[in-house]
């Protein structure tokens, strides 16, 4: 019997699952708290599949898949939310990743971050604020509830560049409109430059992939606008050098420059089963200090991490520093911190120390 697609999606929200996986002679497998779990015993076929997706093709979308045989796109699932579903081809066969976005776009309470440290970064009316991590650790999340509180407290003109639009904003104070790839626009960066003409005051330009997507992002954060992006780095020094290593050599000085003074701040996450249920985030937070500035002027940007460790007085905390919280407070198991960490023993050590520390007080 074939798989209804509405059935389908109501199964992975009940379950809250983050994901769906759907392949031609294989079962569906839910992404639950991170781990990978089979929902029936019998395997799809490869014309199920076909029939499942295939009605959600628009002309556009069939000629994409047809050429480069993998295609985005988002679809709305009414009461469910919304969904980010990728389709492509494996050995000749549909393939379908599902992205569950909920209809509530989450709070920084809900989703644990840091809140102090993240509005005050917020305060920022102009400059590049960048979220950072692996695919599926939480960036679209964490940006949407960023917007989300600009929404609610500022009056802006908010521009968002998407590939596909997840969350769904509803104004509040602010003008938002939200542009997909595809569909209002070519590429990130012919939008990014027509959003220097749309009077904006806020832009979230999704994924600085490319040069020209960097270049102009960071131009628009010189030129008085408060600019939002994401990059799949693991922590500050990793994104910067990310950052100045996407241009040529000759203009890496300049670049280093620009970032000095543009960037205000780096937000990077890794996600955690939490012991109280569901998932839970290990941030690190850099903020653009002078100290930083210069570090990173300089091109001394491996001791930036040391600079972060002693920052606490301008919200900042490295992972290892989240981590060990994390531990400290109970919210994640030793086993999950030390794997989530760059260097486990670092963070053993530290753990170790806090424990002698609190056996001493005794």
């Amino acid at each position: 019997m074939a798989i209804n697609l509405n059935l389908l999606l109501k199964v992975m929200v009940q379950n809250k699952a983050s994901d769906t996986h759907i392949r031609g002679d294989s079962q569906v497998f839910l992404r639950i708290n991170g781990h990978i779990t089979p929902i029936n015993s019998s395997n799809m076929t490869e014309k199920e599949v076909e029939d499942l997706i295939f009605p959600l093709f628009t002309p556009r979308l069939k000629k994409i898949f047809e050429e480069k045989h993998e295609v985005d796109f988002s679809h709305e699932g009414g009461e469910l939310g919304r969904f980010r579903f990728n389709v492509f081809t494996h050995k000749g066969k549909m393939g379908v990743a599902i992205r569950h976005i909920p209809l509530k776009i989450p709070t920084f309470e809900e989703l644990r971050l840091p809140i102090d440290s993240i509005k005050k970064i917020l305060t920022n009316e102009r400059g590049l604020i960048l979220v950072t991590g692996i695919t599926g650790s939480g960036k679209t999340s964490s940006l949407a509830a960023m917007i989300e509180y600009l929404n609610s407290t500022w009056d802006a003109h908010i521009i968002t560049v998407e590939d596909p639009i997840e969350f769904s904003f509803t104004e509040k104070k602010c003008i938002i409109s939200q542009r997909e790839l595809g569909s209002d626009t070519t590429s990130f960066v012919d939008a990014l430059r027509a959003a220097m003409r749309q009077d904006p005051d806020i832009i979230l330009v999704g994924e600085m992939r490319d040069l020209e997507t960097t270049q102009a992002a960071i131009t628009a954060a010189e030129t008085g606008h408060l600019v939002f992006g994401t990059l799949h780095t693991m922590n500050a020094v990793q994104t910067i050098s990310r950052v100045i290593d996407l241009f040529p050599p000759h203009q890496q000085a300049q670049v280093r420059m620009q970032l000095s003074e543009s960037l205000r701040g780096i937000i990077s996450q890794r996600l955690l089963s939490c012991t109280k249920g569901g998932r839970l985030p290990a941030v690190e937070i850099m903020v653009n200090t002078p100290h930083i500035k210069k570090m990173i002027a300089e091109n001394t940007i491996d001791a930036i991490t040391g600079a972060i460790s002693k920052g606490s007085f301008y919200g900042m905390q490295t992972f290892n520093q989240s981590l060990v919280k994390m531990h400290k407070d109970g919210l994640a198991k030793l086993e999950d911190i030390l794997q989530a960490a760059s260097n486990p023993d670092d963070v053993l050590l530290a753990i170790k120390g806090i424990e002698q520390e609190s056996d001493g007080k005794h």
